[in-house]
């Protein structure tokens, strides 16, 4: 997705140091002497809460693997998912729109691992203007597009469609065909009852594109999955490449 990471993870890797964030290995090599030392390398754990509804915000953290939502809650405690972030991006992105919390909270779907740097370290070190910033902008801009087009699919397309585009999300930022994944969450991320999600990866599973017991998927045909998405995963991928290439 980022032209740059390919140079920038030979010579990190020569530092015993990778990066798999996308974002972070988008950074100069100066930018990285002096930026990651004040990081700090953390596990995501799942269903680890990263940010609670209205709190501040006190870590910006670039997930290397794993997956993270973002989830709507109502004020009886229902939840739906507004949108995922991955190794391609960031979660923090008030601090870059000059606040310091969001109406949502933030949690760990699929567990893996990541940095994060303090508020004011970030502040002070990544300066508006400066190169990075620059990126992390508009990779805000991709973000808000993923949501937009969150709202149009999760109104307009049926519960099939957008389950084989999520998990499609989902396996794009893990790198594998096998990561776990409840139906508890499955559901709050498609807005839709358990029973729905279990109909779907039922018949999912008859037709041989997943493999699903016990809170693990396993990808078996993702041209087929790809099939049977919606257009959204398509326009969403297109967006990320178009503004962070």
């Amino acid at each position: 997705m980022i032209q740059k990471s390919c140079s920038f993870i030979s010579w990190s890797q020569s530092l015993r140091n990778p990066i798999g964030n996308k974002l972070l290995a988008a950074m100069s090599r100066e930018e990285y002497e002096r930026l990651l030392p004040q990081m700090q390398a953390i596990p995501l754990a799942l269903k680890q809460r990263i940010y609670e509804v209205n709190e501040p915000i006190e870590h910006l953290y670039f997930p290397n693997s794993g997956v993270i939502s973002f989830l709507g809650v109502l004020g009886n405690g229902s939840t739906v998912e507004v949108a995922t972030v991955g190794n391609e991006g960031m979660i923090g992105t008030p601090i870059l729109l000059g606040t310091d919390r969001i109406p949502a909270e933030t949690m760990v779907q699929v567990p893996g691992d990541g940095w994060r740097m303090k508020v004011d370290v970030f502040k002070r070190e990544v300066p508006p203007g400066s190169p990075f910033h620059n990126l992390l902008l508009r990779y805000v801009q991709a973000l808000i597009n993923q949501m937009i087009r969150s709202v149009i699919c999760n109104t307009l397309h049926p519960v099939e469609a957008r389950c084989c585009r999520w998990l499609l999300q989902v396996q794009d930022r893990v790198g594998l065909d096998e990561f776990i994944l409840t139906q508890e969450f499955l559901s709050q991320m498609l807005g839709v009852r358990r029973a729905t999600v279990s109909e779907v990866a039922a018949k999912l599973q008859k037709a041989g594109l997943i493999n699903y017991h016990r809170g693990k998927i396993i990808i078996l045909d993702r041209e087929a999955l790809e099939a049977g998405s919606c257009e959204c995963y398509r326009v969403v991928k297109q967006e990320y490449e178009r503004l962070l290439s």
